[in-house]
């Protein structure tokens, strides 16, 4: 996955089977891609690039999975990575973060993570569940595939998480204190997990954990473009269709989308 990748591919991961709330966000890929392509917009990126033209944007359809087929994740998004170019996931629940990320660390080493969330997502376990969609981060780091992760928007820290940020050295940033992701010195290989509900519900709605306080869709977007280093891999996750009634949420994830895949193209 060389700088300046001539495409970008697409893989829809609906799976929704470990949020602790609700369920919904399974049935999220289409809709992005929908979205996406709809009229109302376009497919160019802010800084130029056609999404649009042939074989830049390379969907890779959906991973058939059964309703408790989270075992079949890293083999699945394995098999398209054998294709040798970035990949954007679409989820689902925060959970398949980690099977995802479990299939890229065996191609590409010392991954730098960062992470647009409201919740860090460190719990060790949550309602007896390692693979809850609240512990992906967790399970990450105790496997060391990441060598750095950093989170952005973070603001619902508990003492546990505290703890376990604490524990594997995660950089938060709560959105009480802001960041600067270009000062971060971020080194290359890039990861991103983009979980919905870092924006503000007022700007995407369609998450099943509102959480006010939360980024403006031009505050997510200005941090994905400021980080200079080399993307080769994302998700966007956590976007719950049945909250969603006036499509802004689909729309803002298609907006990443666009502003991810421009970066790796870069």
């Amino acid at each position: 996955m060389e700088k300046g990748a001539k495409s970008v591919l697409i893989l829809g991961v609906p799976f929704d089977a470990h949020s602790s709330y609700l369920r919904g966000a399974a049935q999220a890929p289409g809709l992005i891609r929908e979205a996406l392509r709809c009229d109302s917009s376009n497919l160019w990126t802010e800084d130029g690039r056609d999404l649009g033209a042939e074989g830049v944007l390379r969907d890779c359809g959906d991973l058939q999975l059964g309703e408790n087929s989270y075992a079949s994740v890293e083999p699945g998004v394995s098999a398209v990575l054998r294709q040798d170019q970035p990949l954007i996931s679409l989820g689902g629940d925060h959970s398949i973060t980690y099977p995802i990320v479990r299939a890229l660390a065996k191609k590409i080493d010392n991954l730098t993570i960062v992470h647009f969330d409201a919740h860090p997502d460190l719990y060790d376990e949550f309602e007896g569940n390692r693979n809850s969609h609240a512990c992906p981060f967790a399970r990450i780091m105790e496997e060391k595939l990441a060598r750095r992760l950093v989170q952005a928007g973070i603001r619902t820290m508990n003492a546990h998480q505290r703890r376990q940020a604490e524990r594997f050295g995660v950089e938060v940033h709560e959105m009480r204190n802001g960041v600067d992701l270009a000062k971060l010195n971020l080194a290359s290989p890039v990861y991103f997990s983009f979980d919905m509900d870092v924006l503000d519900p007022a700007f995407a709605p369609g998450v099943s954990h509102w959480e006010p306080g939360g980024m403006s869709v031009r505050e997510a977007v200005a941090h994905i473009q400021s980080i200079p280093a080399r993307v080769v891999g994302g998700d966007i996750v956590e976007f719950n269709p049945a909250r969603d009634q006036s499509g802004r949420t689909a729309m803002a994830a298609a907006k990443i989308l666009k502003e991810i895949a421009g970066k790796m193209l870069e």
